[in-house]
């Protein structure tokens, strides 16, 4: 039996890890965390029976215990919530399907507990990858991707010639704007940004996929993982979403995974890993499929990307700059509050006014956080 623990459950990845498990019967759920969607959260407590649960808002912590208080199951809140959620000692796998800077603290907390970790908080290696990766080196802890493309990338890789990869080729849809000009995003509505041609995923991946910085961050993201510069990771636009990422090795030979867009498939993929099952859904089939294209990302009109290949290059704080300014414009964006050409301008504007610094500890990237978030308050 294979235990987890989940941050983040109530989300999409979260809510797909839990049907894997419901499929599965072989995985026990031994800890969840969510963020104030207590309604489904007591729904999943109840099926899955944790021994432990957290809720981020103390409030609404509070009334899940009223609610569950027939069950023997310990309700913590707030960041000594995810905390505990992720050195669970009943766990032998955190899932951390939270989404921002928020994952930094559980992440380091499940390593140093010996924790492999099933990563779909892109966040988390983008500001503090440097900080991480030896982390979990130390600890002989597994970093196991969960994002499609990563996982692509690792699937990839499994012929154990990591020394021989020469250029990740990282694929992207290309989002709902794929092909327009900047000139013809100036009057984009939410609801234009949030209706992505392939993938169902959250409202703030959704958006991040449309102005393409989310490939900016799993640049970024591939880096740290896959020991690479950000000048070997070429972004592929593929808009049938049908490669989801490939490698090219030293001698030329290029090794893709294709597949249907599915996150269950990624996600089971590192839960088991290295073994393989059966996965029910749609398959390829090659005797319908007209054809698969490619074309390059235009880093013009959606410059978030360039910006990303700059911070990944530069390092330092930062990578934390352009996630926490794309974060902030994204909600700022979200609540009608901003146009959506103004998110790269905004994430623009907070780096160009970042003093840099190198190597930074937890406690400089989250104060960098924090600093990105008042410039933006004082001016937008």
């Amino acid at each position: 039996m294979k235990k987890i623990a989940v941050l983040g459950s109530t989300g999409s990845i979260g809510t797909q890890t839990l049907e894997i498990v419901r499929t599965n019967k072989d995985i026990e759920v031994t800890a969840l965390a969510a963020g104030s969607n207590i309604t489904l959260l007591e729904e999943q407590i109840r099926e899955f029976r944790p021994g432990l649960a957290a809720v981020w808002d103390e409030e609404r912590a509070a009334e899940l215990k009223s609610r569950i208080r027939d069950m023997d199951v310990q309700v913590l809140s707030g960041m000594d919530g995810l905390l505990a959620v992720a050195a669970d000692p009943g766990a032998e796998i955190l899932v951390t399907a939270i989404v921002g800077m928020i994952g930094i603290l559980p992440t380091i907390e499940a390593i140093k507990a010996g924790k492999d970790i099933a990563l779909a908080n892109k966040e988390t290696l983008v500001t503090a990858g440097h900080i991480i990766m030896p982390l979990a080196k130390e600890n002989h802890v597994s970093i196991l991707p969960v994002d499609s493309e990563h996982s692509a990338i690792f699937q990839s890789l499994q012929g154990g010639q990591e020394k021989a990869l020469h250029k990740i080729l990282l694929t992207a849809s290309g989002g709902p704007f794929r092909g327009r000009k900047r000139e013809e995003l100036a009057n984009i509505q939410v609801e234009d940004a949030l209706k992505h041609p392939n993938w169902e995923m959250g409202r703030k991946i959704t958006i991040d996929s449309s102005t393409m910085v989310n490939k900016g961050l799993e640049v970024i993201e591939a880096k740290w993982l896959f020991g690479v510069s950000v000048d070997q990771i070429q972004v592929v636009v593929q808009p049938q979403s049908i490669i989801h990422s490939m490698v090219e090795y030293e001698d030329g030979a290029v090794i893709a995974q294709l597949g249907t867009p599915d996150m269950k498939l990624p996600i089971q993929y590192a839960l088991y890993y290295p073994e393989r099952r059966y996965l029910p859904g749609d398959r390829l089939d090659f005797g319908t499929l007209s054809q698969i294209t490619f074309e390059q990302p235009d880093m013009e009109t959606f410059y978030g990307l360039k910006l990303a290949y700059h911070a990944g290059r530069e390092g330092g704080t930062l990578p934390t700059v352009f996630n926490a300014a794309n974060e902030r414009a994204v909600a700022l964006f979200l609540d009608r509050k901003i146009r959506y050409l103004q998110i790269p301008e905004i994430i623009q504007a907070c780096m160009e006014a970042h003093k840099n610094i190198e190597a930074p500890d937890v406690e400089t990237i989250l104060k960098t956080e924090r600093e990105t978030y008042e410039f933006i308050k004082n001016r937008w």
